[in-house]
């Protein structure tokens, strides 16, 4: 201690150094006992459950019980207050802020009703109130089938186990409606038992299958997508695979990319619709979030879906998952600046300018979209046949698909700028090359003055075009909600009275 006290006194900056590194060392100690506390508070919450719920219980606030902090921020959801450049979470009729869709997916539901998502907390109320599902027994495009349901509620895993998935697939959307009253949340991605995340819906099972995989190697990272992965992708309904089923099916056989899916959908001469004005073979892309994901640099980089849109956060001490699924802008400080060290108002600015340039070709594509629907009608008004048709129709399929992968792929112009950009660039040279066909047809069967274009600029002058009665639908749905969703309630509340549950272990 003598020999220690001499040698600071010779060369006072050593005892500053140890001043420095003594406070270092009690630094380093108080994190790791803040770390062992934190741990113990998740203990505590994880092995003290105050509820005990069967394996497929449906209701949310159930599962709150026993998790109240990830239950109150995942209640957040219901928040649509978030605005971005580019949309938000409030309700928005996309098809009145771009009439051109309604000529897009003329003859097929979405010209009739597509709004932007609120997000999971209302996903049985709206899909309820969307004119896409119709109204049961009144709707002259009949009702849609139970399938639709799929991805809406945590009242489908708790019917896949009763029916089986082949037996859910089967029927009407209506016939399940009084089944369906939960919105997503727990147990859809939750085991009810341990916790870990689990895969609730076979179909990304069995997509995995033919892909040659197996999802049961996943690793926990792995997991943190792939249960978002069960519903934000591709999908169509095989009508072949069990009778009388709409079965639910990702076209994943032989990948990820536009022209993987493109290709198997060709092998197995699939259609959704067939377009009322160009009579083209339609595709209609539903929301290839993960694979266009994949393909992006924060996937080649390990960040899963939960890392930026379920950041992790603080309360009380405890270091939890916020449920509160969102867009990772309205959470900056939690999400991207964990891992990016720029200043908010840059990063923000770096999401709108790849959007901003993506979605500038992307309504170019649109529009040559639009023109190519009008003009293959007028070629079929002129005279043209099937066979002179031929090649345009599929030109027009390929085009569109190519936009629509792009356009309802959430977050696409961000999870995979580049990749978005090639399929919207492609998709353009489809669309010219068709437009020069139809030019040429068209003066082959004597149409030789510039066609004149009708009025599109409203939702309502797009639809009267294409001949929708929106009055007689806004009528039937009307009445659907008012008499048929109330019962459906009625009887929900009766079931869940009888759930086994017991309460206080």
């Amino acid at each position: 201690m003598e020999n220690i006290r001499n040698k600071v006194e010779r060369k006072p900056w050593l005892g500053w150094a140890i001043f420095i590194v003594s406070l270092l060392v009690v630094f380093l100690i108080g994190l790791f006992s803040s770390s062992i506390m934190e741990r113990r508070a998740e203990a505590i919450v994880a092995f003290r459950p105050q509820v005990k719920y069967a394996d497929n219980e449906p209701r949310n606030e159930i599962w709150g019980e026993n998790f109240p902090r990830q239950f109150q921020s995942y209640q957040q959801t219901s928040d649509t207050s978030f605005k971005s450049k580019y949309n938000g979470n409030a309700m928005i009729d996309m098809l009145e802020v771009d009439p051109r869709l309604v000529i897009l997916w003329a003859g097929y539901a979405f010209s009739k009703d597509y709004k932007q998502s609120r997000g999971h907390f209302y996903a049985v109320e709206d899909v309820n109130n969307t004119l896409r599902t119709g109204a049961p027994k009144t709707s002259a495009d009949g009702p849609m089938p139970a399938t639709c349901w799929t991805c809406k509620s945590p009242d489908v895993p708790r019917l896949m186990e009763k029916e089986g998935a082949a037996g859910f697939y089967t029927g009407t959307w209506a016939s399940k409606g009084a089944e369906i009253v939960n919105h997503i949340g727990c147990a859809d991605c939750h085991d009810a038992k341990t916790m870990n995340l689990r895969i609730s819906r076979p179909a990304l099972v069995e997509a995995y299958q033919n892909m040659g995989k197996d999802i049961k190697q996943a690793t926990h990272q792995e997991m943190r997508s792939l249960v978002c992965a069960q519903c934000h992708v591709e999908y169509y309904f095989d009508k072949k695979k069990v009778e009388g089923a709409n079965y639910l099916t990702f076209p994943w056989h032989n990948g990820f990319t536009v022209e993987a899916m493109e290709q198997y959908y060709d092998a197995i001469h699939f259609s959704d619709w067939t377009h009322a004005l160009s009579k083209a073979p339609m595709l209609k892309a539903q929301h290839p979030d993960y694979e266009l994901h994949s393909m992006g640099v924060h996937a080649d980089r390990g960040v899963s879906c939960a890392d930026c849109h379920m950041p992790y956060t603080n309360e009380g001490g405890q270091k939890f998952t916020s449920h509160k699924m969102s867009s990772p802008l309205s959470a900056v400080s939690s999400s991207c600046q964990v891992c990016h060290r720029e200043e908010t108002d840059k990063l923000i600015a770096n999401v709108y300018e790849r959007q901003t340039k993506v979605i500038e070709i992307r309504d170019e594509l649109e529009k040559q979209l639009v023109m190519c629907h009008l003009e293959a009608k007028a070629a079929w008004d002129a005279g043209a046949t099937e066979e002179s048709m031929k090649d345009i129709l599929q030109g027009i399929r390929k085009a569109q698909w190519r936009w629509d992968y792009a356009a309802a792929s959430h977050g696409a112009a961000f999870h995979a700028p580049l990749e978005t950009s090639r399929v919207i660039a492609n998709g353009l040279v489809f669309a010219q090359e068709t437009r020069i066909s139809l030019a040429r047809l068209l003066i082959k069967l004597g149409v030789n003055e510039p066609l004149t274009y009708p009025d599109i600029d409203t939702k309502a002058k797009a639809q009267t075009l294409i001949r929708l009665d929106m009055e007689k639908l806004h009528a039937e749905k009307a009445a659907f909600l008012e008499n048929v969703v109330p019962q459906w309630k009625k009887e929900a509340a009766a079931r869940e009275a009888t759930y086994p549950l017991t309460r206080n272990l």
